[in-house]
């Protein structure tokens, strides 16, 4: 069953396309600013476009994650600039606070406190630390940034320089230095702290594009005082990550405590896609195990007892607990959760998807991989807001990619977290790979992998 909300859309989708309908499609989402990526004057972006009744929820500030995800969106429809600016005024940031680093390499502070990790979310207009408790033991922030980061500079998008490349070689050595491949971090969800297959493998694809770049960089040297990084070193980093994968695989966390062990996690889709680090049976099996446990009609569920906007979650909690810090404490916010199946339903995940199945169709050639490339991007067009004809309760703006849909008086809505920019970002790069299979479809030229 498609669900579809916009009223304008729902007259455009169809079970299969053309390429003149799909830039028909972009071409009003364009016109209707649904691709709206409002910028700070330094290239970054806060997670959403804050109005005054949404500055409760802190997505104001820039988060590491959600900038690699818009600035790759930039990167692979070609628009560098963009791209180029946001992720080198990271590498600035980093920079300013390399002694987040250095201090756990050293070994002078006690890397298991999550204050004293690299902050990944932060006030993005100063580029400064955000003086409130936050989950920041997250390795796969790190690790997306290393990845778009030596991604970009392989193919000269952006230029290090030295400094830039320290700030590299130290990546390398924190993630060594906390032993990444069994460490206990916050993850994608930034929630109870576990071993997580998503977060090892975003590492592995950060170190695997820095390799690349060593690889077709002859002038480049990766270094931190006295220790260089060698394609040699990283490779025996590279496979710690791998031999954790392949005991963990296709689950999220085997762990025996039942607080931190998960099978199904929405996440592993992006190490089948953006990041490509699991193919073949593996991919596919998460794939599946995705669409057969977590897969809702509004979108798709993180994983099953996700209590983050749990039904009625904005009557059950004032605005400033909402998006409050639980990862030391999940029990409080788990017991709004009644029921299992009525999990909030996201909708970063239904673009991933299609791109998965896109990728699938351009190696195959195959129809039955088009077909679900389309069913996944209709989904994603379903969840774009509609005008201003929903209740009175539901108070957000149209033509908008929201983060979620929950439970709010018995039927689902938009949360108030709309526009979320990562969903954009995925969406635009969803189109883009539609037009391209059609185009492969209907023409036969080769198609340029984004």
């Amino acid at each position: 069953m498609l669900i579809v909300s916009n009223p304008i859309l729902r007259k455009l989708i169809k079970s299969s396309y053309e390429l003149t309908d799909i830039q028909r499609i972009s071409e009003v989402l364009r016109e209707k600013g649904t691709f709206e990526f409002r910028r700070l004057s330094n290239g970054l972006f806060p997670a959403i476009i804050v109005e005054t009744n949404t500055e409760y929820t802190g997505y104001g500030n820039v988060w590491v994650r959600d900038n690699v995800y818009i600035a790759y969106s930039h990167y692979a429809l070609g628009i560098f600039d963009v791209a180029s600016k946001n992720i080198n005024t990271l590498m600035t940031y980093f920079r300013n606070h390399r002694h987040r680093f250095v201090d756990i390499i050293e070994n002078r502070i006690d890397a298991s406190e999550p204050m004293s990790r690299p902050h990944v979310r932060f006030d993005g207009n100063e580029l400064k630390e955000i003086d409130q408790k936050w989950a920041h033991a997250q390795n796969d922030s790190l690790g997306y940034f290393l990845w778009l980061y030596c991604e970009m500079a392989s193919r000269g998008v952006i230029i290090p320089q030295r400094p830039d490349a320290e700030i590299l070689a130290l990546f390398v050595l924190y993630f060594q230095a906390i032993r990444y491949w069994e460490d206990e971090d916050s993850g994608h969800w930034e929630e109870v702290r576990k071993i997580s297959a998503s977060s090892i493998g975003v590492v592995i694809a950060g170190l695997e594009a820095l390799k690349q770049l060593i690889k077709i960089s002859k002038s480049f040297q990766c270094e931190h005082k006295k220790t260089i990084i060698t394609v040699e070193f990283l490779e025996r980093l590279i496979q710690f990550g791998k031999s954790s994968l392949e005991q963990i695989l296709p689950w999220e966390c085997v762990q025996s405590d039942l607080t931190k062990r998960r099978q199904y996690d929405a996440a592993l889709l992006f190490l089948i896609y953006p990041l490509r680090v699991v193919q073949d049976s593996v991919a596919d099996q998460i794939l599946q195990e995705v669409i057969s446990n977590l897969q809702g009609d509004y979108g798709i569920r993180r994983y099953l007892g996700d209590s983050y906007w749990a039904p009625d979650y904005k009557a059950k909690l004032l605005p400033e607990k909402r998006t409050a810090d639980f990862s030391d404490n999940m029990l409080s916010r788990n017991d709004l959760l009644a029921q299992a199946g009525t999990e909030a339903q996201w909708c970063i995940f239904d673009p991933v998807i299609s791109a998965i199945y896109g990728l699938k169709f351009w190696t195959t050639k195959q129809q039955v991989y088009l077909d679900k490339q389309t069913e996944y991007l209709n989904r994603s067009l379903g969840q774009i807001t509609a005008p201003k004809s929903l209740p009175a309760y539901m108070n957000v703006p149209e033509f908008k990619c929201p983060e979620l849909y929950y439970i709010e008086k018995g039927q689902y809505a938009p949360n108030d977290n709309v526009p979320l920019l990562w969903t954009q970002a995925n969406l635009r790069v969803a189109l883009k790979m539609m037009e391209q299979s059609l185009e492969l479809y209907c023409y036969g030229p080769e198609c340029l992998a984004v």
